[in-house]
């Protein structure tokens, strides 16, 4: 029988299971288990959070590459194709990789149903042992404790930041969020936390297992003059490690610094060139993604509190001569209105957009959520149309930015590329 394309199998597996989400570890850890994946490098990085998790796996992926190792990663969700999610030295995965991780879960699970995204993480396990990598970094999905990434046996595991999102599955209580999210802690093995003010739950979690537990600016910190930046932290073994005037990189320093001390736990002969060539490395699409054309902005995935605080917190560091524009379209279930109140400040003129699809949300409901917040200037049905509106009112020195969901940024991508070519 003809094998299904790649397209063929996630139509598949998102048609295997009624739920997009089901929490709880005995089923994809038991399919893990027949298929020997608990363990599937030598190295395994978890990294758990609220926001950070992406950028953080992207500098442990370029660093340690440029130690001379072959590391696999493993993100979530993708913007453009579903191979963007599994990379081995940034290379994304060959569909044809994919396809075979897909139909060997398939085989193993027998009467075992798995959700889409517990067959995107075994069929990243899969291929990290299929290629003997030296080190996996693993980004969590949802939460921690329960997430299907926790099933492996990490070496170091790290929760970039603890807020509200996923409320559904969560709960609005942060200190069982940071509970839920330190349940990626190990016995014995280092566990990094790249929040300053930490919550009492995930100390006690750390301390109640025996994990080694490393708190930013307590146990390492990070110190920039503007040009270059210096951080300090622990080795393996406790003792004082720094490295000065180091290169400041491409994705939030904040989180560059955490990912310099989980990857002691991993590569503890690391130095100074080797963070450095690993931070040139280090790229994130849709991250604080700049553009100019054909107009000036910014493109960011962030849609939730946290997160829109950090792109306002950035975005204002770099003088703008004319207006801040802002281009919003959110999913149904998240935050926009703490999202808006973030950037009230920041913001000169408000566009929102609606969103089609699975939890998607129409620019009118958007609309009722946040304009007694902020005045909103124009009201778009999608994000493309928005753009070719907008194109004829930002001028020269006005500066936009885009953002609220991986949908609306890869939205946003498609549109731009279509008016470099175009």
């Amino acid at each position: 029988m003809k094998s299904k394309s790649l397209y063929q199998w996630l139509e598949y597996l998102e048609s295997i299971h009624p739920k997009e989400i089901e929490m709880g570890l005995n089923r994809v850890r038991t399919v893990a288990q027949r298929m020997d994946l608990i363990k599937p490098a030598s190295k395994v990085m978890l990294v758990a959070g609220t926001n950070g998790k992406g950028s953080t796996v992207t500098y442990c992926s370029t660093i340690l590459s440029q130690c001379g190792l072959l590391v696999g990663s493993y993100m979530s969700p993708h913007l453009h194709v579903y191979n963007e999610r599994v990379r081995i030295n940034n290379k994304m995965a060959s569909d044809l990789d994919l396809v075979e991780s897909f139909e060997a879960i398939e085989i193993a699970r027998q009467d075992i149903t798995l959700t889409y995204f517990e067959f995107g993480t075994l069929s990243s396990l899969y291929i990290f042992k299929k290629y003997k990598v030296d080190c996996a970094v693993i980004e969590v999905g949802l939460g921690g404790r329960l997430d299907a990434t926790n099933i492996v046996d990490p070496d170091v595991s790290v929760v970039t930041s603890v807020g509200l999102d996923h409320q559904d599955w969560l709960g609005d209580d942060l200190d069982q969020i940071a509970y839920e999210k330190a349940g990626v802690f190990r016995s014995g093995k280092m566990a990094v936390c790249g929040e300053e003010c930490v919550s009492s739950r995930l100390i006690e979690h750390a301390e109640s297992i025996g994990a080694n537990l490393l708190i930013k600016n307590t146990d390492y910190s990070v110190i920039s003059d503007g040009s270059k930046w210096s951080w300090k932290g622990k080795s393996l073994d406790n003792k004082d490690v720094a490295f000065d005037s180091i290169d400041l990189p491409n994705l939030p320093l904040e989180n560059a610094g955490t990912a310099l001390q989980a990857i002691l736990a991993i590569y503890p002969q690391l130095t100074l060139s080797q963070i450095n060539q690993g931070l040139a490395l280090a790229k994130l699409p849709g991250r604080m993604q700049r553009f100019e054309q054909p107009f000036s902005g910014l493109l960011d995935v962030g849609h939730n509190p946290q997160a829109a605080k950090l792109v306002a917190t950035q975005w204002k560091k770099s003088p703008v001569k004319g207006r801040r524009f802002a281009l919003l379209a959110m999913l149904s279930d998240k935050d926009a209105v703490n999202v808006v109140s973030e950037l009230k400040d920041t913001v000169d003129v408000w566009h929102l957009a609606g969103l089609d699809g699975f939890r998607g949300q129409t620019v009118d409901e958007l609309n009722t959520k946040v304009s007694s917040i902020v005045s909103i200037a124009g009201l778009h049905k999608g994000v493309a149309e928005a753009l070719e509106y907008l194109k004829n009112e930002l001028q020269d020195g006005d500066e936009i930015l885009i953002l609220g969901s991986f949908i609306t940024v890869a939205n946003a991508q498609i549109w731009l590329e279509g008016c470099q070519h175009g």
